[in-house]
């Protein structure tokens, strides 16, 4: 038998690139000896990821689509032809039997020429409202695999699969850890705990409400880890400043997220498909602020998911300064919101997701399941 030979691509940022990835290491586990490429926008974040984590990548030199007018959409139409080139010449030279994208624009092209050369595509969406990439691509795919249900307003019914959305096994291993979490972060163990997360660059109006509010957890005994991002992180250390040993953890980024987890009683966090998968998968009662400007405010839409299910609480991001921490305390002082909310959100939870996904991706390349 050939050796199984699949190409992925997904990125710009990582809510494409870590599901691409979790999905090839199922695929190895299934198949040891499985060739693996990625495929990636050149100068983006999956062209250290992906080989931090193991796979080589091809990069290609597009480009996404700017909002207001820029002289980058004039290039635009020759960095796609460029692109799709590339790729051809790529999977030419890889043969794989099946491409998967998990979205972003560097996903297109690969697509594109895989389609044009009758290799079957597995297209994998992460959030509630598809992203452009996949609603274009959504026609040619062999296989559509989504983490929430009514994906048919976008695509063909026959050809989904809901699966969820795949996450790190490592970030949601969370049971019996508590303990050592709270000795990570250097908190106490009687104190009630809150995770404020906005991604790796950081949420703004979250952050500027934490910052100028971190009075209100110290006088209600309630320590706080918090996740910064890079950006804001200068601004954050002068704001912490005054509560050194008053239980308030600050990281401009957390690497050990299954602690970070671990430790909390609440957790504050935008509402990408990435980190509500992870939030539904250890059951953690949750606020989510949605980023305004995610595409097709697809963030609202994801929280909405939860929200409409008793799962979870929303507050907008315009209304962060007024009513997040108070929300987030009465949450704390209400046991029985927080059982409710813990048990809905464990409800939606979509297990194994990488791995049945990666089962597809075999099934597609008629590669027997051992």
């Amino acid at each position: 038998m050939k050796p199984l030979k699949v190409i992925f691509s997904g990125g710009g940022t990582g809510g494409h690139i870590f599901p691409a990835i979790a999905i090839a290491n199922a695929v190895k586990q299934l198949v040891p000896q499985a060739e693996i490429l990625f495929v990636g926008a050149e100068g983006r974040m999956e062209m250290e990821k992906v080989p931090a984590a193991g796979f080589k990548i091809e990069g290609i030199p597009i480009a996404g689509l700017q909002r207001k007018l820029s002289l980058a959409n004039f290039k635009l139409p020759f960095l796609i032809i460029r692109s799709l080139l590339k790729t051809r010449s790529i999977i030419n030279a890889f043969k794989p039997q099946v491409v998967v994208g998990t979205g972003g624009y560097a996903s297109g092209p690969l697509l594109r020429s895989a389609v044009s050369k009758n290799i079957p595509v597995l297209i994998q969406e992460q959030n509630s409202y598809a992203g452009i990439t996949n609603r274009l691509l959504s026609k040619h795919a062999a296989k559509i695999c989504v983490a929430y249900e009514g994906m048919d307003v976008y695509f063909p019914r026959p050809k989904i699969v809901i699966t969820g959305n795949p996450v790190r096994p490592e970030v949601i291993a969370v049971e019996g850890k508590r303990a050592e979490a709270l000795r990570y972060f250097q908190l106490e163990e009687n104190k009630k705990t809150v995770l404020v997360v906005g991604g790796s660059l950081g949420a703004k109006a979250i952050n500027e409400s934490i910052g100028q509010q971190l009075s209100k957890f110290t006088e209600q005994d309630v320590q706080v880890i918090w996740q910064c991002g890079k950006v804001y992180y200068e601004t954050a250390k002068q704001q912490a400043q005054g509560f050194t040993g008053k239980g308030i953890y600050l990281s401009e980024f957390i690497t050990r997220m299954d602690l970070a987890y671990a430790a909390a009683d609440v957790v504050i966090s935008r509402a990408g498909a990435g980190a509500i998968s992870e939030l539904c998968l250890v059951s953690k009662p949750s606020i989510l602020v949605p980023l305004p400007t995610a595409a097709e405010d697809h963030q609202t839409k994801n929280a909405m998911a939860l929200v409409n299910k008793q799962a979870a609480v929303l507050v907008k991001d315009k209304e962060c300064q007024s009513h997040l921490i108070t929300e987030c305390l009465n949450l704390l002082n209400k046991t029985s919101r927080q059982t409710e909310l813990s048990k809905n959100i464990s409800a939606l939870a979509q297990r194994d997701s990488a791995m049945r996904i990666a089962k597809e991706v075999l099934t597609l390349a008629h590669y027997p399941l051992v």
